[in-house]
């Protein structure tokens, strides 16, 4: 069952959900904007080791703009930390940005439930594209959850900003 816009805000007054910072503004029909923060990470590396830390570089993005390069991958972050103990999130990008060339969070949506922190944005423009800090740039749906609860309590909680892979921790021993 998806949470409608009503029931969202009515979730987040009772702090079923946490949105931080919240705006009634940003609910639509059935999920919630969430904008985009002002850091973004890229590897650095020609290759990237899926077994070991990579090197990044951190760029901030002014009222300027940044442009985003095709062929590039870009962690970026959502201004808002949202997070629920009662409900199960999923992100997409918004429809406006896709039909710009924006690819957002394409592989990763579902977040645990009992995760709370700003989530890391898998970004990847199809043409160059300008993004700006704040924008509207996905959209969080909350769904009701049916059966015993396992609160998240992973490597990622509490999140702030961009954060790159840590699949590296999670490497099988090898003799």
């Amino acid at each position: 069952m998806i949470l409608t816009g009503p029931e969202i805000i009515k979730s987040t007054n009772s702090g079923r959900i946490r949105i931080s910072p919240f705006n009634t503004d940003q609910v639509n029909p059935n999920s919630y904007n969430v904008c985009l923060g002002e850091a973004l990470v890229t590897y650095s590396d020609p290759v990237i080791d899926a077994y070991h830390p990579n090197a990044t570089e951190a760029v901030k993005i002014d009222a300027d703009g940044y442009v985003l390069q095709p062929g590039e991958l870009y962690l970026g972050h959502t201004v808002e930390e949202v997070g629920s103990d009662h409900y199960v999130p999923l992100i997409f990008g918004r429809s406006s940005v896709g039909r710009l060339g924006l690819f957002v969070e394409i592989t990763a949506p579902i977040g645990d439930i009992g995760f709370h922190g700003q989530w890391t944005l898998m970004l990847s423009a199809v043409r160059p594209l300008r993004v700006y800090p704040g924008m509207k740039i996905g959209q969080i749906m909350f769904f009701d959850t049916l059966g015993d609860v396992e609160l998240y309590s992973g490597k990622y909680q509490g999140a702030v900003g961009p954060q790159e892979s840590r699949y590296w921790r999670d490497r099988p021993e090898h003799p």
